[in-house]
């Protein structure tokens, strides 16, 4: 592997992928869409099943809603690399002079971009649906904005080990459920203390913390699991 690429063309490799990848998550807007219908339909699911309590859905709003994050984020987690596995392209980017991670990264932002952003976005929507008091829907979204980039990276690289095993899945929740433990907790937390008024901001430092974190050390990691299950 080369070591002396150039930055203005690590930046460009780097934008040549992620607009690669936006372009085919947005050819196939079902891997767009799936996860905002299994996030409507877990959650209006929810009071059926808990009843119409409104006090008792409000209190539980928080754990409902980065549970169903998570499930949302590691039911799309397993299709990351599974296209460039199959049509060759990932030994092309191991070819690459470019450093695998980079370009593992492009591709993980542009999934952030079109799944983990767009529902914290949304995710206020679904907050209100189960009765979460006003105070912590900003809290909401700024919680799931970090912790979704650690669950993204996390299941990215999941994803990377499991990437050459035919039904793969279940190894790959087995792999990752236990990394986002943390997240989930810093999460819910956050949201759960601006409700009852109390010390949100150092849950949502940690969690922010976590992210940058799962920026720095975990591309690495996918770009050597990627290499791993290529090579085997």
């Amino acid at each position: 592997m080369s070591h002396d690429v150039p930055s203005v063309s690590l930046i460009a490799a780097f934008a040549g992928q992620f607009a690669r990848h936006a372009k085919a998550l947005i050819n196939s807007p079902a891997d767009v869409a799936n996860p905002l219908l299994f996030f409507f339909m877990v959650v209006t699911l929810f009071p059926l099943g808990l009843g119409p309590d409104p006090e008792r859905l409000s209190s539980m709003a928080p754990g409902i809603l980065w549970v169903v994050a998570l499930l949302a984020s590691l039911m799309v987690s397993g299709k990351l690399f599974a296209s460039d596995f199959e049509d060759g392209s990932l030994e092309q980017l191991m070819l690459s002079p470019y450093p695998l991670a980079i370009l593992a990264l492009a591709e993980v932002a542009a999934h952030w971009f079109a799944t983990g952003a767009l529902l914290a976005l949304i995710a206020p929507v679904f907050g209100v649906m189960l009765g979460l008091p006003s105070e912590g829907l900003l809290v909401l979204t700024l919680s799931l904005l970090l912790g979704s980039v650690c669950l993204t990276l996390i299941g990215a690289l999941g994803s990377a080990l499991t990437v050459s095993i035919r039904r793969g899945g279940l190894l790959l929740s087995l792999l990752i459920i236990p990394l986002n433990v943390p997240v989930l907790i810093f999460g819910t937390t956050a949201v759960y203390e601006a409700v009852v008024g109390g010390n949100w901001v150092s849950w949502l430092a940690l969690l922010g913390g976590l992210a940058l974190g799962s920026l720095a050390l975990l591309p690495i990691a996918i770009g050597a699991a990627l290499r791993v299950s290529v090579d085997t």
